[in-house]
């Protein structure tokens, strides 16, 4: 073994791994347009003279991004005629779907706002369907690309890449704004998925995507085969194996994130209002804030790992909608760039630690027969209602202000705290679930066999 594997085991296998790179591009690729038709955006038409209230509708764009589990069945079993064969079922999903988001953007940057709207609303919603198809297809070639004890790495490579483009795209695009123009910054943007696109064509086909496939003589590119088990029997696995207290469950994982995704479409136009210039925005917010936020979700999987996942998940909802209040002084307080900062590092934090804790949580959730579309189905879920009532935050802001806005967010954390204590009480109890869990595991073992 070289002095390199044994300091740095991680980084050996990285480079040993060819697949471990690809994953690394493919996150770039999934993680580079969320915040370009999210919070950048925002700050964009915020500055072209767009009315909070517009700002707070167009979110709606994203909940693409919400609803993917309703397509993620017909990607997984149609076959593109001609690209499918060249490619596999997977990548030719995956090198349309790269298409699509670049092409969106690019259309983002050739779009006036201030005077077409509906051009930047139609290349908006473009880059979220094809954003979020592209979501659905990465996971599906990560699991299948990898063997289950090979998925933690693929996992963090994946993390990774999305939070470098998360970079990119916040605070990158800002400053290019700033500096260049927003047209300049979204054709950048553009070209950034060239990565994403080029692991793609490097990709090989898993031996999954060839059995999927079928033979190619015989297949009919557009029949559908019965989806409604793909939805029907993972729900019903749920059901059973949690009973009555699924709905508190449920209720817990719409509400966890509530305030995150309320208050993040009107952060960006409460600096603009403010009087912060982009570049601000940028190193504060995009830049310095991310960081912050990988801290505080190393800190939260710490906290699973020390304290236990109840208690991770307790203090991390109350954390999060108790951060906003931070929010709420500087909005009260004016532009302050120690207060931004401040505000932005306790926000961050408290939202990377809830993250990790969400995610384990829901992740437990899951029974191995049914994994990925059961954490479609929970991940979709915990996204839904912030997204809705997070496009009526115009409305809210133009109402009562900013101050009260990010106030009344904090609230949500009542709630939120007392879903967290009944379902941490009534947790300790069934212990049929790790023996319907390791059934469904000898079931799924049996089919590979």
């Amino acid at each position: 073994m070289s002095l390199m594997e044994k300091r740095f085991p991680l980084f050996a296998e990285f480079f040993a791994d060819r697949r471990l790179a690809l994953m690394l591009a493919l996150g770039f690729s999934s993680g580079l347009p969320f915040l370009l038709i999210f919070s950048t955006q925002s700050a964009w038409l915020r500055e072209a003279g767009i009315s909070r209230t517009e700002i707070g509708l167009l979110s709606y764009v994203a909940l693409a991004y919400t609803l993917k589990f309703l397509w993620a069945p017909i990607i997984d079993a149609i076959d593109i005629p001609g690209l499918a064969r060249l490619l596999g079922r997977r990548r030719a999903w995956m090198i349309l779907a790269q298409i699509g988001v670049a092409i969106g953007l690019a259309g983002l940057a050739f779009g006036d706002p201030a005077h077409a709207l509906a051009w930047t609303v139609g290349s908006a919603f473009l880059v979220a369907f094809m954003a979020a198809t592209q979501d659905v297809v990465v996971d599906g070639w990560r699991i299948d690309a990898a063997p289950s004890e090979r998925q933690g790495m693929m996992s963090a490579t994946y993390q990774l890449g999305y939070r470098l483009a998360l970079l990119c795209a916040g605070a990158g695009a800002l400053y290019i704004a700033d500096f260049v123009s927003w047209k300049a910054a979204y054709l950048t943007m553009s070209a950034l998925m060239a990565p994403g696109i080029g692991a793609c064509l490097l990709a090989g086909k898993p031996p999954q995507d060839e059995t999927r496939a079928g033979p190619p003589a015989t297949s009919v590119p557009f029949a559908f085969p019965p989806l409604a088990s793909s939805f029907v029997e993972p729900l019903a696995d749920l059901i059973r194996r949690k009973g009555p207290v699924l709905i508190i469950i449920l209720a817990l994982v719409a509400l966890y994130r509530l305030p995150d995704f309320v208050s993040g479409v009107m952060a960006n136009p409460l600096y603009i209002d403010l009087g912060f210039s982009k570049s601000d925005i940028a190193t504060v917010s995009k830049l310095y804030g991310v960081w912050v936020g990988i801290a505080g979700a190393f800190a939260g999987g710490f906290a699973v790992s020390r304290f236990g996942l109840m208690p991770s998940l307790l203090c991390g909802g109350i954390a999060a909608s108790a951060s906003h209040l931070m929010l709420a002084l500087l909005a009260q307080s004016g532009p302050r760039i120690e207060l931004l900062t401040l505000a932005i590092s306790v926000e961050n934090f408290a939202s990377g630690f809830a993250g990790t804790a969400l995610i384990a949580y829901m992740s437990s959730l899951t029974s191995p027969a049914f994994a990925a579309t059961q954490y479609a189905l929970l991940s979709s879920l915990y996204a839904l209602p912030g997204k809705l009532v997070g496009g009526l935050s115009g409305f809210m802001v133009d109402s009562f202000g900013y101050p009260a806005f990010f106030a009344t967010t904090s609230l949500i954390g009542i709630p939120v705290a007392v879903l967290c204590l009944i379902v941490w009480r009534s947790s300790a109890a069934p212990k049929q679930d790790d023996a319907g869990a390791a059934l469904a595991q000898q079931q799924k073992s049996a089919v590979r066999l």
